[in-house]
């Protein structure tokens, strides 16, 4: 199976798995830009997209983890959501975008396919802060894609979340073995914008401090 991920910019990855290419929280705006996070906080953007979004190509989905905060979903990102197949994300994040968006509850799944090929699609615990904090800062999910010849687990991607024990649920609930993970914030950190799932910096997500493996 050929899988290639790519990042794109803070927590932005093209995923390229069989036929399927999926987006992860979409954020293109061009660097300079100011983010606001709601409350009086923000931040600027420092650095280009890697692929501007009139070249990204097909999209038969985004996973987005969350839309209130800019840093996640910025007004280019945005843009892009009407000319995607479907947008998956939280159930309140789904109401508020409206068209193509699909809401789940956290261990609620769906299935994405393209010709012939299938994956899983499974929203899985997340917080955003520390406990209480979504009725601040709202809610986030995470996500588990699961497809036919997996060598190495579940494809576990975390979305903009916190370590808390969710986490430990996750590997306790999913039959198969522990997941293979991204952690975009993390992902972001590298230099190398091409991420290889045979890169030596692996850890499973027992591991406290989450990185990319496949």
């Amino acid at each position: 199976m050929n899988v290639r991920l790519t990042h794109i910019g803070t927590a932005t990855l093209l995923l390229e798995i069989g036929s399927l290419r999926l987006l992860t929280d979409p954020v293109f705006d061009p660097a300079g830009g100011r983010y606001s996070f709601g409350y009086g906080t923000g931040g600027m953007k420092l650095t280009d997209p890697s692929i501007k979004p009139e070249a990204i190509g097909r999209i038969d989905a985004v996973l987005l983890s969350h839309d209130q905060h800019e840093d996640n979903l910025d007004r280019a990102g945005r843009a892009l959501l009407p000319k995607v197949r479907q947008v998956i994300t939280t159930q309140a994040g789904a109401k508020r975008l409206g068209g193509n968006a699909l809401g789940l509850k956290t261990w609620q799944g769906t299935t994405l396919a393209s010709n012939g090929f299938q994956i899983k699609v499974t929203a899985l615990p997340a917080h955003h802060g520390s406990l209480g904090s979504h009725l601040i800062v709202g809610k986030t999910t995470g996500f588990l894609l699961e497809w036919n010849g997996q060598q190495n687990g579940a494809l576990y991607i975390s979305g903009d979340t916190v370590w808390f024990n969710g986490i430990h649920e996750i590997a306790g609930d999913t039959k198969s073995a522990l997941p293979s993970c991204i952690s975009a914030a993390q992902v972001s950190r590298s230099p190398d914008r091409s991420v290889s799932p045979s890169t030596p910096w692996t850890r499973s997500i027992s591991s406290a401090r989450l990185t990319c493996c496949a």
